[in-house]
């Protein structure tokens, strides 16, 4: 059985304040009591691992995986090794399940997004050249923009927005549990 996941994502230019917002959003989504986790893009070479440590000794000796474990957490570490880079859908696969997948990143894919635009970065706006951009957050007006503009600063409102698109409204939390009566789009398998 393939487990479906709820995505959506964030997307603009270097400096948009996307980790920024990603950090407000995950707390105010976590208030409306919904499970997620996030998968993050990096666009160059990025080490979780120290030199010296067991783990990295490992890895460097040619190991493909290395899973470190401890009492409080857990990060198993993959080294490509010349292969392609996994696709969103092969590294969502590799999550467990939760009520929303946040993914920052990754703004060339089909899932849903929100753009975060800043007119002082003096970048253009993506959402023109993407239609998975269902909406634009950003600090001021964006004249002409037909999608909906959301304010950056309103965390509470951003939420409520990707909750809405991902279709978890109708998810609420009760004394005696969770009821499910939504089925989200933006689902990746």
């Amino acid at each position: 059985m393939t487990q479906i996941h709820r995505l959506f994502g964030l997307a603009g230019w270097s400096g948009s304040g996307k980790t920024t917002l990603m950090a407000k959003l995950i707390p105010a989504i976590l208030a409306h009591g919904f499970t997620l986790s996030t998968l993050k893009h990096a666009h160059h070479a990025f080490d979780v691992d120290q030199p010296g440590k067991d783990s990295y000794v490992h890895r460097m000796s040619g190991a493909t995986e290395v899973l470190v474990s401890s009492a409080n957490r857990w990060a198993l570490m993959h080294e490509n090794r010349g292969a392609p880079e996994p696709t969103l859908a092969e590294l969502v696969a590799k999550l467990s399940p939760v009520d929303l997948v946040l993914v920052e990143g990754f703004k060339r894919d089909s899932h849903p997004k929100l753009e975060i635009w800043r007119a002082a970065n003096g970048k253009p706006l993506l959402h023109p050249d993407d239609p998975h951009i269902v909406a634009v957050a950003s600090d001021g007006p964006i004249p002409g923009c037909a999608l909906p503009v959301l304010d950056l600063n309103d965390v509470e409102a951003i939420a409520d927005f990707i909750l809405t698109n991902v279709g978890l409204t109708n998810v609420r939390l009760t004394k005696f549990g969770r009821t499910d009566a939504g089925s989200g789009t933006g689902e990746a398998g």
